[in-house]
């Protein structure tokens, strides 16, 4: 299976970032690939944390889900979609939502994200606590008869989380993720790439990567690893697709020669 992970650069302009969205996914399609990934909020980077709130929308409803059913449906492919806000319940916190379409446009999975990032170095400040209510519980799903594990951005740094989608172990994992510039040159190539070693499986994280509008400037290098922990393919930065193959063999070859899913004790 080809896989592609997409980055943007989003605006606060929701009709712009859906149009830069459909674009990138016609594009990946056209090239061969088979499942995409979209990166977190590629839908929206708004000016103010509490933005999102009012964009927010019911699920199963409204014109963000709607442009991942369609393009998923027009192109035949796996759509993971990115993040986008869904309603909680609560008027003054939403959803971080992961969701995943089949190839017919329909929704095959939701992954609400589980960790929420905090972070002051003085200098920038970043607390999603604020607007956001944290899921509870681990999701995967199949995708063309291979199983995806879901997770989001600051889920990166909590390999437990992992642990727990790997019964029975995953074949990709997802990781659609807005990180920061100053947080993803220090950590974000290695622990994706942990990810993949510690799991034995492919990981596919789809970033932002820019100089947003908004004045926030995040870091990009959407990446593709294998289970070795070889980086496939890179965007570094601005909108771009990171493309290669995901080889069930290889999975096998890994997992044969050093066991060590097997091994574990704990």
């Amino acid at each position: 299976m080809w896989i592609a992970a997409l980055q943007t650069v989003a605006t606060p302009n929701v009709e712009r970032n859906l149009d830069t969205a459909r674009r990138l996914i016609a594009e990946a399609a056209r090239d061969g690939a088979q499942l995409v990934v979209l990166p977190e909020y590629f839908c929206f980077m708004g000016h103010h944390d509490r933005d999102k709130l009012a964009l927010a929308e019911a699920p199963g409803e409204g014109p963000i889900q709607a442009m991942l059913a369609e393009a998923a449906r027009r192109h035949a492919v796996w759509v993971v979609g990115g993040t986008l806000p869904l309603r909680s319940g609560q008027p003054d916190r939403v959803f971080n939502a992961s969701c995943v379409y089949s190839p017919e446009g329909v929704l095959t999975a939701r992954y609400d994200k589980l960790h929420l990032f905090r972070y002051d170095n003085g200098r920038e400040s970043y607390d999603e606590g604020r607007v956001l209510q944290a899921g509870s519980v681990p999701q995967a799903c199949e995708v063309g008869g291979l199983r995806l594990g879901l997770s989001v951005c600051y889920d990166l740094r909590f390999p437990e989380l992992y642990r727990a989608l790997m019964t029975p172990p995953c074949d990709l994992i997802a990781v659609p993720s807005a990180f920061t510039h100053t947080t993803g040159r220090a950590h974000w190539e290695v622990l994706l790439r942990a990810r993949a070693i510690e799991n034995q499986c492919y990981v596919i994280a789809a970033a932002q990567g820019g100089l947003h509008e908004n004045g926030r400037r995040t870091f990009g290098h959407s990446l593709i690893v294998d289970p070795w922990g070889e980086v496939l393919a890179v965007v570094e930065e601005g909108e771009g697709i990171a493309m290669a193959e995901l080889d069930p063999k290889r999975i096998a070859e890994v997992r044969a020669q050093l066991p060590a899913l097997t091994h574990r004790r704990l």
